[in-house]
């Protein structure tokens, strides 16, 4: 089949997960996109946000949607590294002769909650690291393949800072997203005390299966990237970065470290399924500006000058994407 036939009929079929999931889920409708963004990009996500604002409901409902494993982690100070990936147990026979076997954790899912993880210590936050990255879980001496595709959505609470280990670097940089997630707008949680009232739940449709997913992923790697629009995440990342010949005036005065090279791919995967899901087959600079907050966020770290100064991540990434985009457009 031409890829443009595959383009026409991807686009209706991720317009329809987004309609399903806004059944449940009113309004955030960027952090609906960049969960999915991250599924067809095979990537992991991260939630930050204060509880109550629907974060574990919007996996859930995903779930049922694509019809897919979920699992759910709550992330506790005595959470074991084996709670998480499974261990090893003793079976006993019929005739008592004794044998080890794996147990699987609930990481073994297709869609896998990690709810508060700061909240446990960084021997178990380690856990994640290899499923995470390899799609592989280690016991023994033996390696376990993970399904795909493989989701973790993380969420952390930004306010509740005591009993917390903040994330590593190593482990925030293998999250393609860090996403913020705000208050409702008055319409939406109007809209939210409405649903709330009212009797019985809302019945989900099936949108996707796990074969129509996978190849999604593979249409979205059919998206063209023109040269100068791989130039310009190029640029874009390494503007983030002080102390080299393309780094921002900002970058140089508030970043202590900037994006790692996985920033400029993530910039590109992302975008990519971006431009699929608006039924565009190239990738644009625009695609490219508008996941960058939710890319960069977490991959940039502000220097002391910066909390002194009051400039945020927030402030320091905006004026720094605004700027690259210019020079881009000239």
């Amino acid at each position: 089949m031409r890829i443009e036939d595959r383009l026409a009929q991807a686009t209706p079929k991720l317009d329809r997960v987004r309609q399903e999931i806004s059944k449940v889920i009113v309004g955030q409708q960027e952090v609906v996109d960049g969960v999915v963004i991250c599924l067809l990009a095979g990537g992991h996500v991260l939630l930050e946000g204060v509880p109550g604002l629907g974060k574990t409901t919007l996996l859930r409902t995903l779930s049922q949607v694509l019809h897919l494993k979920y699992s759910r982690i709550q992330f506790t100070p005595d959470l074991m590294p084996g709670d998480i990936v499974g261990s090893m147990m003793i079976d006993t026979n019929d005739s008592g002769a004794k044998s080890m076997r794996f147990h699987p954790g609930p990481i073994f899912s297709n869609l896998v909650l990690a709810d508060e993880i700061n909240r446990a210590t960084p021997k178990t936050q380690s856990a994640l690291l290899e499923a995470m990255q390899e799609r592989t879980v280690t016991s023994g001496n033996v390696t376990h393949e993970l399904e795909s595709p493989f989701l973790v959505m993380a969420t952390q609470n930004p306010i509740e800072m005591e009993g917390t280990y903040p994330l590593p670097e190593a482990q925030l940089d293998r999250f393609l997203m860090k996403i913020l997630v705000t208050y409702p707008s008055r319409e939406d949680l109007n809209r939210i005390v409405e649903r709330t009232v009212q009797r019985g739940e809302i019945p989900l449709e099936q949108v996707l299966t796990r074969a129509e997913i996978l190849d999604l992923r593979q249409v979205a790697k059919e998206v063209l990237v023109a040269p100068h629009v791989r130039d310009y995440a190029i640029d874009l990342v390494m503007a983030t970065q002080p102390g080299t010949p393309s780094a921002h005036e900002l970058t140089n005065k508030y970043i202590r470290y900037g994006s790692s090279p996985r920033g400029a791919q993530a910039l590109v995967e992302c975008g990519r399924v971006l431009a699929l899901m608006g039924g565009r087959l190239n990738l644009s600079i625009e695609d490219i500006q508008t996941v960058a907050p939710a890319v960069l966020r977490h991959r940039v770290i502000l220097n002391f000058d910066a909390h002194a100064d009051g400039q945020t991540t927030e402030t320091v990434l905006s004026r720094v994407i605004k700027t690259v985009g210019a020079a881009a457009a000239k």
